[in-house]
């Protein structure tokens, strides 16, 4: 059975850049949440970001809250594992940098959360006095999936859970050959 990570940002890069939330092409911000749905979406182009920090530009970081950008060429890499359909890309102009970035909107959602691995989880509740998500987690510590759910993603993002990010060993190998900064994979 295969082996899958969370993919993370690395913030043990001390020099590390730090991005703003992204503006659409009408100025507006885009909420963070619409990439954490597993869902396509339509985005007013062209998108900008600026720097909450000025710093080492990497080929794979996620905002304060969230969004993962990644640099052209990550963008390759993932058509070369031929992952492509598996997200939607929106071209972004990072101030200050040149280089062809983009934000990355993942389509698989998937419930494969291993409760009983996990060292603890959370369940939002009536009762707790959530509104919205009921049934979803609150807190996951120590994430286990279970690899029987995935079925033949190799990037998704765990229902219920969607601040992870989670990859398959063939997407990180690759990731880590050609070394794309910015990067820490923790087994799950």
């Amino acid at each position: 059975m295969q082996n899958y990570f969370e993919l993370e940002n690395d913030m043990g890069i001390r020099d590390r850049w730090e991005l703003g939330d992204p503006m659409d092409g009408s100025g507006q911000e885009i909420w963070n949440g619409h990439f954490s749905k597993g869902l396509p979406l339509s985005i007013h182009l062209p998108v900008r970001m600026g720097m909450y920090k000025q710093g080492r530009a990497l080929d794979f970081s996620t905002t304060a809250l969230g969004v993962t950008v990644i640099h052209d060429r990550v963008k390759t890499l993932f058509e070369q594992l031929g992952i492509q359909d598996q997200m939607q890309l929106f071209p972004v102009t990072i101030d200050g940098h040149p280089e062809r970035h983009y934000i990355v909107n993942l389509l698989r959602t998937i419930r494969c959360i291993d409760d009983a691995r996990c060292e603890e989880v959370g369940y939002r509740t009536a009762e707790e006095g959530y509104e919205e998500g009921i049934g979803e987690y609150y807190k996951v510590v120590g994430l286990r999936i279970d690899p029987s759910q995935v079925g033949n993603a190799e990037i998704f993002r765990p229902w219920g859970w969607p601040v992870s990010i989670i990859v398959s060993e063939r997407i990180k190998k690759a990731m880590e050959m050609a070394g794309v900064t910015g990067t820490r994979f923790t087994e799950v």
